[in-house]
């Protein structure tokens, strides 16, 4: 059987993955060639920015930017070699017209660690039946038969797995937390809520393998004692909300959710919740008051959602790629996971690729990779002979490195040394035409706009120093304005209620401090 993998997330659908599609079904129907070429819809193959993806198996090749023109031929050559030899390894005398024929020897495939991303691009994420002979729900199903929740939170802990949503706080600390409080229900909630410029890591998970993060999400259930839970996801994402909702359904049709699972005595429920697409709503407090039919804003912490959660109830939060980890961790065993990056930060990290690259898209690396491993032999460096500026890591709660620093590993703490965050894992690279002033002043009016005003700092500091911004780019500043964008940006930081307004000066005072003759240069009066 020969298959041929097609690239179904968002990004390639964009691209024309969709007629791709359309017109092999109907060259493979009318050759009458379905019971020898099987065409599977997939989850992110990998380099998203040259699509359409398209990958051949058993051979093992993959196509990029493949043309609907070109799929007739395609499937011409596939019959013929099907016709005169019954040896696959036979050499596909095939080229596309208008793509190419990607080189899988290339860093971009040879430096990435997938545990994360192992079935995206490979198995149908709208059938079941693939997902469960790659082995979705089989450690959910272990679990359940014969370890204790306090056997399952012991190995997170020694596993050393970090959320990955952002904070890097350790996951198996937090389950601890959230199984220790009183109370007969209590919840799990996955943050699907991705609102990073530039980052589509979660999206592309829940697109491609929306199955392991439901099991992650009831593993953690059953080791925390909670029998209810919660996707809270943006409305922009409809791809990943339909597979969401196509997924949660045929996990309840075959005992996968639901109550008894597996003949045990644990059941749990789960709920699709789709958010308006406010920024704030990816902090965690916000999150909960959203879903309880409230208007997404912040609350002091403490308590936190592991006291007091959604309706009141010790509350578990974690992110998309962090419930993800959760099956191969149980599957391989905790050292197994630790023994993969560094002491302070184990596994791996996916990250979106994006921006002055000239190979962009989604990859997994072991965490303590450099950032010079992902940019400029991954990514093979900015392209039309730039040379790569500054890489923006962490979206707007982020900061920018400096090209002289890209030797930085990356972890929680040494992107924090240089004044950034790891961030879900939004990688934005910028070449040496990148205005600085004026991408600090793109993300200060991103955190402007998406403030939900319930704190003075934000609401009215995010304003100030986007004002401060636009006459700097004016040419009307001074150095006593340059002084004051310093000083309010540490005092929004300091005072704001919640990690929106914490952040946001992030991005303007890495420009600062890496790259401040953009801003002198633009000072008008002296």
């Amino acid at each position: 059987m020969t298959g041929l993998r097609c690239c179904a997330s968002a990004g390639c659908l964009a691209r024309g993955s969709g007629a791709l599609m359309g017109v092999l079904e109907t060259a493979i129907s009318r050759g009458e060639l379905g019971d020898q070429i099987q065409l599977r819809p997939v989850g992110c193959l990998g380099p998203c920015s040259q699509g359409p993806l398209l990958a051949l198996d058993p051979d093992g090749d993959l196509y990029a930017g493949v043309d609907p023109q070109d799929a007739e031929t395609l499937v011409a050559a596939l019959a013929r070699r099907l016709h005169q030899s019954s040896d696959q390894a036979t050499p596909l005398e095939w080229a596309p017209a208008r793509g190419e024929r990607l080189d899988l020897r290339a860093p971009f495939f040879q430096r990435q660690r997938r545990i994360v991303l192992e079935h995206c691009g490979l198995i149908d994420p709208t059938d079941l039946e693939q997902a469960i002979a790659v082995g979705a729900y089989g450690q959910l199903e272990r679990v359940l038969q014969s370890w204790s929740p306090e056997q399952v939170v012991t190995e997170l802990q020694r596993s050393g797995l970090r959320g990955r949503g952002g904070a890097g706080y350790p996951t198996g600390l937090k389950w601890a937390t959230v199984a220790r409080m009183p109370g007969a229900r209590k919840v799990v909630v996955c943050n699907a809520d991705e609102g990073d410029p530039g980052a589509f890591m979660d999206r592309a998970v829940l697109e491609g393998d929306p199955h392991r993060v439901l099991e992650g999400m009831a593993i953690a259930a059953y080791a925390v004692g909670a029998d209810h839970g919660f996707i809270y996801i943006r409305a922009e994402y409809e791809l990943a909300i339909e597979r969401l909702r196509l997924a949660i359904e045929q996990a309840v049709d075959r005992g996968r959710l639901g109550a008894a699972l597996f003949g045990t005595g644990f059941g749990f429920t789960l709920e699709l919740r789709v958010g308006a697409g406010a920024y704030v709503c990816g902090e965690e407090t916000a999150l909960i008051a959203s879903i309880e039919g409230k208007r997404g804003t912040p609350r002091p912490r403490p308590p936190y959602p592991a006291e007091l959660g959604v309706g009141g109830r010790p509350t578990l939060i974690n992110n998309v790629e962090t419930f993800a980890n959760v099956a191969p961790i149980l599957r391989e065993g905790a050292d197994w996971f630790a023994a993969i990056g560094t002491a302070g930060s184990s596994g791996t990290k996916v990250f979106s690729l994006t921006g002055h690259v000239r190979r962009g898209g989604l990859v997994e690396v072991p965490m303590g990779t450099s950032l010079a491993t992902v940019v400029l032999e991954m990514g093979e460096g900015s392209p039309h002979g730039s040379a790569v500026k500054a890489v923006q890591t962490g979206g707007p709660s982020g900061g920018c490195v400096p090209a002289d620093r890209l030797d930085t590993r990356l972890d929680y703490e040494s992107l924090q040394s240089l004044g950034t965050i790891m961030g879900s894992g939004g990688m934005v690279v910028l070449d040496q035409n990148t205005d600085m002033v004026a991408l600090a002043a793109y993300f200060m009016a991103f955190c402007r706009e998406e403030s939900c005003g319930k704190c003075v700092p934000c609401r009215a500091g995010t304003v100030q120093l986007h004002g401060l911004l636009e006459k700097i780019l004016a040419g009307q500043a001074s150095q006593a304005d340059l002084d004051q964008l310093e000083t309010l940006g540490a005092m929004v930081m300091d005072t704001s209620l919640c990690g929106l307004g914490q952040s946001a000066p992030k991005p303007m005072l890495s420009t600062l401090r890496y790259f401040r003759g953009d801003y002198l240069a633009r000072l008008g009066a002296p």
